[in-house]
């Protein structure tokens, strides 16, 4: 190979150069040594070249797949950053759902309290208009039943304006 033939030719300059008094250094022709060297970087393989042009890609290209990569990382902090609070919204809402169903519930048992604690007392005015007229039946029959018409006739009020209530 020229490449192994231009390095013993640059060894043999080197070897039969001049010394320079007391000191162990050489003198060289230097426009000789430079030929040399270009002649040897043009004769390097191309394998060489590309191997150079290679490790240069290769830096390259870790540089950006670093670069891919911290983004593909920060996208996924990103999602993971929205999925949590999606979640904290979601428990949110479905905390408040409970909080709304108990509410309604509570008031579905207090407006059905009512309606009885109303029923008991427009049935418990009945009563008493019944057994008022009851009471004054062992009289005179006449009289009794005119006491039992009125008390009638009160009760039919009664029951259509509470009937009118319940509508409003």
């Amino acid at each position: 190979m020229e490449i192994f033939t231009l390095l013993e030719t640059l060894e043999e300059l080197l070897e039969n150069s001049r010394n320079v008094p007391f000191s162990s250094k050489s003198i060289v022709d230097k426009d000789e040594m430079l030929d040399l060297i270009k002649e040897i970087r043009l004769k390097l393989p191309d394998e060489l070249k590309q191997a150079k042009w290679v490790k240069e890609e290769r830096q390259r290209i870790l540089v950006e797949a670093k670069k891919e990569a911290d983004g593909i990382v920060k996208e996924a902090e990103n999602r993971i950053i929205a999925m949590i609070d999606e979640h904290e919204i979601t428990r949110k809402a479905y905390d408040q759902k409970t909080e709304i169903i108990e509410t309604a519930n509570e008031m579905s048992r207090e407006i059905s309290r009512g309606t009885k604690e109303y029923a008991d007392t427009l049935l418990g005015q009945t009563e008493d208009v019944l057994s008022g007229t009851l009471d004054k039946l062992g009289t005179d029959m006449t009289e009794a039943i005119n006491i039992m018409r009125i008390s009638l006739e009160d009760t039919i009020k009664t029951i259509q304006n509470s009937r009118k209530e319940l509508k409003n």
